[in-house]
């Protein structure tokens, strides 16, 4: 057996080895107070508890698609398996990575208070940095040894549609439940009652620090997860057609390398007073390895150079992305200053400001995302073998997710810092603490920001290497357009990110106004609260978002798997290609526009909050605070499910390809 592919597995073990030596770090440090530590078991147990209750109800979807798939012919019990392994393996990647999260919350309030601003940052990261060796090392470790075991790129996409199927639940529930939250405690707390973020006062508080960790930890755990995973698996099934079984080998040895330089990149991430420009030395060094060390195994491996070309451009484009994203989102550039300045005038001008840069936003991504595929296919070798321009396609997405362990620990930095901040707050602790935790709170939204680039960014590329394989699968050499079959397919395809993020929004509008409601409630019959005399019910304002995202998640979830398999049933496997087109285009467009649309709408609020147009209390703040409600469920909930909706639609059409001939209607 080959080397490479040997060691993809063994890799991904070292990555869950260095993982749990990280948390054990954390460990080690001081949780602080008895009164840091009763606010930490607060969120600690009302994220556990909303996990174990989402992972309950998953376990009856989980187990009915299982049987689906043993029974349906062409796919079987090998299929079944590895959808249930890649299913408990986003399960266990998200439930580590939060619990070590929820850890390092409080460690890292009480490492700014006692160590300063260096140890904090330690404390922060290393505890994404749990997070992201999770997420690929289970990644690698699953479909490197299914690759192994069955030799059939067929049989491991199953493992991609169980990695999927988790991803989108975990991110539609976490965004509702953490959005309902957030909308209650801004509304209510920062707006009617005037008193402070993470005031402990608010019955919201509590059940807003939860929401950072199941929506932007584990929900953003699981979605990278199953974007790393299909890029994987897209790239062994387009290489083997293009270059035999050293393509397949090709990619897992890509995704072994990322890894290993990620590992090394996290030792760059050391203290220095900045914040951004240690994550960012740490991001740069992983990336730097990564192409190095990519530009040899492509001569080594597949005896060109060409393939590197793609690895290149898919860096490139994720770099650009966050850029991009980075311009458009950080208080730091013109378009955030704006909407800030617009606030002055109210809500509605603020609501306008932040719809027009989350459209405006879309053009410079779409561009360089066009610009990057055609780089791909073309330099790999596309004009004269169509299968290795795919196949470059399918690296461009490896290549960008490739350190997928270094981008996903920088962006699980941010909501611990938020975390840290809140409990900062909430603890009384000095005037000092608060400050370094808002710095390294701020450094973390655009991080945050930067990560969502990178996962549109991932989820286009992505999608567009699952969906040739699944036009390579059902043999299609071309869609046709001027057939009616396929308008109709691409019409209701572009129309499903819209109908996907109406049920997400109307969701979080639905669990916010229960959460409004029962914080208003608390305020009127406990006056006590507000005076200091009462403690709010903070476990009420946990359930209600709990049970909220519970309820809510389970349509849009079930949209995306049912859908697909209804068109390519009725209409065909061509009409199925044009859904998937379609969709492909909406879904990225809308995933761009609501992302950097909330994430322009929360910094323009951060910006007046800093002491600009009036600063906290000021007309211009109450409609920053408005537009950034509007936002919240934009950037945290249906905006980052949409990257997920699409690949998950292709994984299922890839995986049920089998089944969809010309249709039962035709």
């Amino acid at each position: 057996m080959n080397i490479f592919l040997i060691s993809a597995p063994i890799i991904g073990i070292l990555a869950l080895l260095f993982a749990f030596y990280k948390a054990a770090s954390i460990d080690k440090v001081d949780p602080g107070n008895d009164r840091m530590k009763e606010i930490s078991k607060y969120i600690q147990d009302g994220s556990m508890a909303f996990l174990s209750r989402q992972y309950k109800s998953l376990a009856i979807f989980v187990a009915v698609l299982f049987v689906i798939l043993t029974f349906v012919k062409g796919l079987g019990i090998k299929v079944a398996i590895c959808f249930l392994l890649g299913a408990l393996f986003s399960v266990a990647a998200g439930y580590v990575g939060m619990r070590v999260a929820t850890k390092a919350n409080v460690r890292t309030a009480n490492a700014a208070m006692t160590g300063g601003m260096n140890k904090a940052l330690d404390v922060a990261f290393s505890g994404g940095a749990v997070m992201g060796m999770c997420v690929v090392g289970l990644g690698l470790l699953g479909v490197g040894q299914l690759y192994n075991i069955f030799r059939e790129p067929e049989i491991i996409t199953g493992f991609g549609l169980g990695a999927s199927s988790i991803a989108l639940f975990a991110r539609v529930g976490g965004g509702i439940y953490t959005k309902a939250a957030d909308v209650g405690a801004d509304l209510v707390g920062k707006v009617e009652a005037g008193i402070p973020e993470d005031d402990p006062r608010n019955p919201a508080v509590i059940a807003d620090n939860v929401g950072d960790n199941v929506g932007d930890v584990a929900g953003m755990g699981a979605d990278l997860f199953e974007s790393y995973v299909g890029a994987i698996i897209s790239a062994i099934t387009l290489g083997l057609l293009a270059f035999g079984e050293e393509g397949a080998i090709f990619a897992l040895a890509l995704s072994g390398v990322g890894i290993i330089a990620s590992i090394i990149g996290v030792f760059f991430v050391k203290g220095d007073g900045d914040p951004q420009k240690s994550l960012n030395r740490g991001t740069l060094v992983s990336s730097l390895i990564t192409l190095v060390v990519g530009f040899f195994l492509s001569k080594y491996i597949l005896n060109s150079y060409k393939p590197f070309i793609a690895i290149v451009a898919g860096l490139a484009v994720g770099l650009i992305i966050a850029k991009i994203t980075e311009y458009y989102t950080s208080a730091d550039h013109a378009p955030v200053k704006r909407i800030a300045k617009e606030s002055e005038t109210g809500a509605s001008t603020n609501i306008i400001g932040g719809l027009s840069v989350g459209m405006m936003s879309t053009a410079g991504p779409i561009i360089f995302i066009a610009i990057g595929i055609m780089v791909a296919y073309f330099l790999s070798g596309g004009a004269e073998n169509p299968a290795y321009g795919l196949y470059g396609i399918s690296l461009a997405a490896v290549g960008m997710l490739s350190t997928a362990g270094m981008t996903i620990a920088v962006d699980a930095y941010g909501p611990i810092a938020d975390n840290a901040g809140g409990i900062a707050e909430m603890c009384d602790l000095p005037e000092e603490v608060r400050e370094i935790t808002d710095k390294l709170d701020s450094v973390g939204n655009t991080t945050a920001a930067i990560g969502k680039g990178f996962a549109i960014g991932s989820a286009a590329l992505t999608s567009l290497a699952l969906f040739s394989s699944y036009t390579q699968t059902v043999g299609l050499s071309a869609i046709d357009l001027t057939k009616p079959v396929v308008i109709a397919g691409a019409f209701i395809g572009g129309m499903l990110p819209f109908l996907f993020s109406a049920m997400t929004m109307d969701a979080v509008g639905k669990a916010a106004f229960a959460m409004i409601e029962e914080v208003r409630r608390q305020f009127k019959e406990m006056p006590g609260i507000m005076e200091g005399t009462q403690t709010p019910d903070y476990g009420r304002c946990v359930d209600i978002s709990t049970k909220s995202a519970l309820q809510e998640m389970i349509i849009p979830g079930l949209l995306a798997v049912i859908v697909p398999v209804g068109i390519g049933l009725l209409l065909g496997a061509e009409a199925l290609g044009g859904l998937l087109a379609g969709s492909l285009v909406t879904g990225v467009l809308m995933a761009i526009f609501m992302s950097n649309a909330g994430g322009a709408w929360d910094n323009a609020k951060k910006y007046i909050e800093d002491g600009h147009h009036g600063g906290k209390g000021s007309e211009a703040h109450k409609a920053a605070v408005t537009g950034d409600t509007v936002g919240d469920p934009f950037k945290d909930t249906s905006g980052p499910s949409l990257n997920i909706l699409i690949k998950l639609m292709t994984i299922v059409s890839l995986v049920f390809a089998g089944v969809f001939g010309n249709g039962i209607l035709f």
